[in-house]
């Protein structure tokens, strides 16, 4: 990771709250903090990480603005957070998508849309595109199984193996090292706070999620949003089997597995993506970096559009409006895969290796004899 501007910000503000802990009990990140008395940029990658924009820290804090120290942990670490986005990413002639990410987001969702109906006219007869169809294999008259095929699988792989890349350099850089992932109790306690989103819920109290009362309105909502895409891409691949494996072609009907799956994901997508752009819209900008919020919005708005128009085709799939609404969603699902590892979206993916490491370090080992100590127990040590 590399010195900036915010590294050296963030690791001011640190160092005054390692010297006052007032918020040791908020979250994940103080009792991490205590653990180092210096922070190499590495450390400061891991903390921004670690935070999860709780903003209790602020509002609590007898140092942050208007006071001349200006101690702002949440923006500062948002800052940092965005930078080990561009840092770990792959290949570096992308990286530049980080910046002006919302611009780039809604590009590249115009563009999915605009190449999906444009293959499809070329490919197809486009009176399908506005004429009824029905029965098995209804969607592939409309857009090809092969095409449809390789668009998703060649966008998905490459968003896979980009976030791979990113998730093996993010944990090099942070001190990690390839056999701590046998150590099951660590793996099984990150597992848990991240399918609980436990550190949403600050404290224990909940969040500073608009102003200064606690609440638990974020941390539902996220909930909402994340087993939302879940459900989502379990019902793509229970399709894949039903079609791959049982000879069952779709579209399937409404109370079979693929559909329900994704009826009940996509109104957990709409919900949680609805609520989460309402949250940000009404909290306090104080403790917030703003010029993240662009790319924020863009993916928010992307993953909405996603789940809305899936629920739009699964009610208008037997009218002729299914041809055109079947060619925007892929195209929207298209430009989702595509931009997903430099995006809002790669957070998870940090984010997740931040909380095992966390883990880690609430249960320390021994490096193997021979091995120069980690970064991670040189700081458990002090």
């Amino acid at each position: 990771m590399r010195e900036t501007e915010a590294t050296a910000e963030a690791r001011r503000a640190l160092e005054v709250c390692n010297a006052c802990r007032y918020c040791e009990g908020f979250c994940a990140v103080f009792p991490a903090m205590t653990l180092r008395r210096e922070f190499s940029s590495g450390d400061l990658s891991y903390l921004a990480n670690l935070c999860h924009n709780c903003r209790g820290c602020y509002y609590s804090c007898q140092y942050a603005p208007p006071h001349p120290w200006n101690i702002n942990v949440p923006q500062v670490l948002a800052q940092v957070r965005a930078e080990t986005y561009e840092e770990y990413a792959w290949p570096a002639s992308l990286v530049g998508l980080y910046r002006r990410n919302g611009t780039v987001v809604s590009l590249a969702a115009a563009a999915g849309i605009a190449l999906t109906l444009l293959f499809t006219m070329a490919l197809v007869d486009p009176s399908i595109l506005y004429t009824a169809q029905t029965g098995p294999g209804a969607f592939y008259r409309v857009i090809p199984w092969w095409l449809m095929v390789t668009l998703a699988g060649g966008t998905f792989t490459f968003a896979v193996v980009v976030l791979i890349i990113g998730f093996v350099r993010f944990w090099r850089d942070t001190g990690g090292r390839a056999e701590e992932f046998a150590q099951g109790r660590p793996l099984m306690t990150a597992l848990h706070d991240i399918f609980t989103l436990k550190n949403l819920g600050g404290g224990g109290g909940g969040c500073n999620d608009v102003d200064e009362g606690f609440s638990q309105v974020r941390r539902r909502f996220h909930h909402f949003m994340f087993y939302g895409f879940l459900l989502c891409f379990a019902s793509t691949s229970t399709a894949t089997v039903y079609d791959h494996f049982l000879g069952l072609v779709a579209p399937y009907p409404f109370w079979s597995l693929p559909v329900q799956l994704g009826t009940w994901g996509g109104v957990g997508m709409v919900i949680g993506t609805a609520g989460l752009i309402w949250t940000k819209i009404v909290s306090d900008p104080a403790p917030a970096a703003r010029n993240l919020r662009g790319s924020e919005y863009a993916m928010l708005s992307l993953l909405l559009l996603i789940a809305a128009t899936g629920l739009l085709l699964l009610a208008l799939r037997h009218t002729g409006a299914m041809g055109v609404i079947l060619a925007v969603h892929l195209g929207l699902v298209f430009s989702f895969f595509l931009v997903m590892p430099y995006s809002k979206m790669v957070h998870g993916v940090y984010r997740s290796a931040a909380l095992f490491r966390h883990a880690l370090e609430r249960r320390p080992s021994p490096p193997p004899p021979g091995n120069k100590p980690s970064d991670r127990a040189l700081g458990s040590a002090a």
